[in-house]
Formats: C-alpha cells, sequence, structure tokens
C-alpha cells in the first residue's frame, strides 16, 4: 500500500478552548495526525482545553507574562524564526483575522513565501476579510486557497471577492465521546439544551428564552438549560429571573465535556443570528440527540433535514420557535422518527469523511509545487 509522505504542517489558531472555531481545529490536529503528517500547532492565546495532536507552540503563554510592547516584539520574532527552521510545507490559518494592518505584517512578513490556507468560520466574513475589495484581494493576493466551513460561506465569498481558489470542507465531528467525568449533575426532569458560548448578540438566546416562556413546556415539565459562559451571561440570567423562569431555566458554566448533558437532554437548540457552520448540532446528532435549529445563514441547512434529523424553523420568530419546542414535546412519532435518523443523518460530517476532502486538498497542493 502506498503510504501518505510525512509532511509537515502548522494550524494557526487563535487558541485550543471554549469556541467552535478554536474546537474545530483542535480536530484538525487530530485528522491530519491521523492522516500521517507532522502536525504543529500555534496557540495565540493561553488557552488549551480541547484535546489536539502535534507539536504545540503556544504563543499565549508568553502574552500572559508578557504583554508590553517589547512582549509582542519577542513574540512576532519566535513566531517569525519557528515558520523559517520548521520548513512547513504549508500553513493552515484558522483565526479570526479583524486587524487590517495586523494582518498586512503577518500575511506579507511572517507568511512570506510559504504556502498558507486560510480558514472562514463565520458567514460574518468582516471578522475575517476586509469588506472592501481591493484591500482584501491585495492582502491575500498570495492565499493558496481559501477554506470555508459551509456552501453559504463559499457563495459569498466568491460573490463579494470573485476569489476563485475555495474550497468548501466542512467541520469534522470528533467522535470519541467516551470521557466519563461530567462537571454539572444531570437534570432530572426533561430538558432541553443549549450549550455554546453566552453571547447574545450572535447566539440571540433572547429568542431562545423568549420562546421557552410562550411554550407549553414548564406547563410539562421540561426545563431549558443554558449550558456556557460568556459577557452576556448575567444579563440573561436576570431576565430569566423578571420573566419567574428561575425554576425552569437553568444556567449552568462552561465544561470542556458537555456530551453527558447532550446526550440526556431532550434535544438540543440553537437561535442564533448568524453562524458558519455550527459544530454543536453535528455533536448533537452524532450522540443521538435531535436538534432544533432556526435557519439561520449559515450551516443549520446544512445539517438538518426538517421533521427527519430535527426541525429547522423560521428565524427571529419565537412564536415559530415555541411551536416547534411544543411538537417536540407532543408529537411523540415525529420526535422518536428524528431521534432515530440523528445519528446516521451525519456520517458525512465524520471525522473518515472529513479527512478525504483536506487529503485531497493536501495532496493537490503538494503535486503542484
Amino acid at each position: 500500500m502506498h503510504s501518505i509522505p510525512k509532511k509537515k504542517i502548522c494550524i494557526v489558531t487563535s487558541s485550543l478552548g471554549k469556541g467552535g472555531a478554536e474546537k474545530s481545529s483542535a480536530v484538525l490536529s487530530i485528522l491530519l495526525d491521523n492522516l500521517g503528517y507532522e502536525v504543529h500547532i500555534i496557540s495565540v492565546l493561553n488557552l488549551i482545553d480541547y484535546d489536539y495532536k502535534g507539536t504545540l507552540l503556544n504563543l499565549g503563554a508568553l502574552k500572559s507574562k508578557d504583554d508590553s510592547f517589547f512582549g509582542k516584539l519577542n513574540r512576532f520574532w519566535i513566531f517569525f524564526n519557528y515558520l523559517r527552521t520548521q520548513n512547513f510545507d504549508f500553513i493552515i490559518d484558522s483565526r479570526s483575522r479583524p486587524n487590517i494592518v495586523k494582518q498586512l505584517i503577518i500575511n506579507k512578513i511572517l507568511y512570506a513565501n510559504e504556502k498558507v490556507i486560510f480558514v472562514i468560520h463565520s458567514f460574518f466574513l468582516d471578522t475575517y476579510i476586509p469588506s472592501n475589495r481591493f484591500v482584501a484581494r491585495y492582502l491575500y493576493a498570495n492565499a493558496f486557497k481559501f477554506v470555508t466551513v459551509s456552501e453559504a460561506i463559499k457563495s459569498k465569498l466568491i460573490y463579494r471577492y470573485n476569489f476563485e481558489n475555495v474550497n468548501i470542507i466542512h467541520n469534522a465531528v470528533n467522535e470519541d465521546f467516551s470521557i466519563p467525568t461530567i462537571d454539572h449533575s444531570i437534570p432530572a426532569d426533561k430538558f432541553m439544551l443549549f450549550f455554546g458560548r453566552i453571547d447574545d448578540a450572535v447566539k440571540n438566546l433572547t429568542l431562545l428564552i423568549d420562546s421557552y416562556q410562550l411554550s407549553n413546556l414548564s406547563n410539562k415539565k421540561v426545563k431549558l438549560v443554558i449550558l456556557g459562559d460568556g459577557r452576556d451571561k448575567m444579563k440573561l440570567e436576570q431576565k430569566v429571573q423578571e420573566m419567574s423562569l428561575g425554576e425552569h431555566v437553568l444556567f449552568f458554566a462552561y465544561t470542556k465535556n458537555p456530551y453527558p448533558l447532550v446526550r440526556k437532554a431532550m434535544c438540543t437548540v440553537l437561535t442564533s443570528k448568524y453562524e458558519g457552520f455550527p459544530t454543536m448540532l453535528i455533536e448533537s446528532l452524532s450522540l443521538g440527540t435531535p436538534v432544533i435549529s432556526v435557519n439561520c445563514a449559515s450551516g443549520p441547512s446544512e445539517i438538518i433535514i426538517d421533521k427527519h434529523n430535527g426541525l429547522l424553523v423560521e428565524n427571529n420568530n419565537p412564536d415559530v420557535f415555541a411551536e416547534a419546542m411544543n411538537r417536540f414535546v407532543y408529537d411523540e412519532v415525529l420526535y422518536t422518527h428524528c431521534k432515530n435518523n440523528a445519528k446516521e443523518s451525519v456520517q458525512k460530517f465524520s471525522m473518515e469523511n472529513i479527512s478525504k476532502d483536506w487529503k485531497r486538498i493536501i495532496e493537490s497542493v503538494i503535486e503542484n509545487n
């Protein structure tokens, strides 16, 4: 059997903790290591929660010790020398990149003469690429490839910037959910679950809480659990108290292992204003837990088959979302059908299948250069 050559790949990520994009970088390191590549990871922040494989250069640890001007110069120099001495076959940059000046320095100095694949995880492109088309095309003139995590992001990227070197690779889900520990007690009652970053401007948890109040779930003793941390957690907790829902809507702190709760949940719920490719939906379905999600841009419509593995509903409409919640409680036939189809529906996002897409791009890069 022809063996895969030991090529060197560097994943540059904001961190390896808490966020969905950061989790996908950790999973990507495992995926690439499994394919036989030598994997290195450069983390900008000192936040390492997720399991990963490869050699880690934690620039964030240096940032935590010294974030002065000279500390920044020192990290830049370490980053620069690391790329030059390691001679990577190419770099996968998975960070958000909103600062044009900073990215100009990175692209034109750090990444000069490097083969770089830029990953875009969000439909809100401004967090990754400047809105000005001419600035963007200059800044990314030497980009080897763009990889978007959804069809919707790919279409928007091509339409706005007319880039030609765009590929789509969905986020893979790591099927190893074997960690037995849990940081929280599991509610005895039935519950629906949101897990993720508590940022109301994006995740729109106000819509979720309003929908729960409009639904009949509390009368049926079905609770809502919101699992995670973020800047809006206190505000939302106060909202729940003001609505007299304190005994029905429970807030749990972030844990890197939410899967026992996901398994136990009646379903998981997503009410985001926009997404990239919401890994939480795939993880939930992989564990046999169906989902209810708004049809936001982008991702849910590429994961959910309505009334097959979950419910996909109109966005920004609490009445419609409340009705969907009620359906999973009252329509046992529909709920059981979605639950039975959950695991099989996301097999296409398995590590094995997504590995083929990454392997195809990596080997085409190597062959053509």
